[in-house]
């Protein structure tokens, strides 16, 4: 897994998480000389804003886009999306295409450009047993997105179920309210054709996520045709922690092909 030392690639964490999931992956992807950025999104890891300071999908990613704003220019990164953070990746190439070697889905959602974003994560909201989740509003005005914290048997059954107790402990320490900011999402018109839609794109299905299912994975990819699809077995939704060594390998193949 040697790597070029100009390939960069920026994890980008799913709602309720942080930079600091990626902890096993950067370290593998940086040990075989890749450079590797972990962005805490706006109110997520140790980001200091509390979720009410964050009103907009845009606010919320704009710690991503603050990097790839930043890249010289000329330079390209590997963008790896994790669940919410397909909707990270997507809006960044929407904004930047120009900077993005490649978009990595990472049982991610991942929007095409016919429908507004708020499409695939309403889809699966409405279909998915969250189970002691809770999601309520911040204001009684309804003015600020609906916060989203993942319940501890949600986390334990669905989204940590192949992960190590070790690793359990570790996200339900670190976990923070977040949102799916739909009431937002769904004022937004559909990314473009010639600027999302022109970012070369990869999809790694997880076979055993139980949070975003294997089926609705699969279901995003027929409605928004990738340039290739990988899969991870014995990966549940934290493939990352469940499944480091493979998950690693597979972005240095990524990065090699597209950067």
């Amino acid at each position: 897994m040697e790597a070029d030392s100009r390939t960069h690639i920026i994890l980008v964490h799913g709602a309720c998480h942080g930079a600091w999931c990626w902890f096993k992956v950067a370290t593998r992807l940086r040990s075989a000389g890749h450079r590797v950025t972990t962005p805490d999104l706006a109110a997520s890891g140790v980001d200091p804003r509390p979720l009410r300071e964050v009103p907009t999908f845009r606010d919320y990613t704009q710690p991503l886009l603050d990097i790839l704003a930043s890249l010289p220019p000329g330079e390209k990164a590997v963008l790896v999306g994790h669940s919410l953070g397909g909707m990270s990746i997507a809006l960044a190439s929407e904004l930047f295409p120009e900077k993005v070697a490649a978009a990595v889905f990472l049982a991610a959602f991942m929007p095409d450009h016919t429908l507004r974003p708020s499409h695939v994560v309403d889809k699966v909201k409405s279909a998915a047993d969250t189970m002691d989740t809770e999601m309520k509003p911040q204001d009684p005005e309804g003015k600020l997105p609906t916060s989203l914290l993942f319940g501890p048997q949600f986390t334990r059954q669905k989204v940590y179920q192949l992960c190590s107790s070790e690793d359990l402990t570790l996200g339900a320490s670190l976990m923070r309210a977040s949102s799916f900011f739909l009431e937002d999402l769904e004022l937004q018109q559909p990314y473009s054709e010639d600027r999302y839609g022109s970012v070369r794109k990869v999809y790694i299905v997880c076979k055993e996520d139980l949070a975003i299912v294997e089926a609705y994975q699969r279901w995003m990819i027929e409605n928004n045709p990738v340039q290739e699809v990988k899969e991870l077995n014995g990966a549940d939704h934290m493939a990352m922690l469940s499944r480091p060594d493979e998950l690693a390998q597979c972005l240095a193949d990524i990065a090699e092909k597209y950067a």
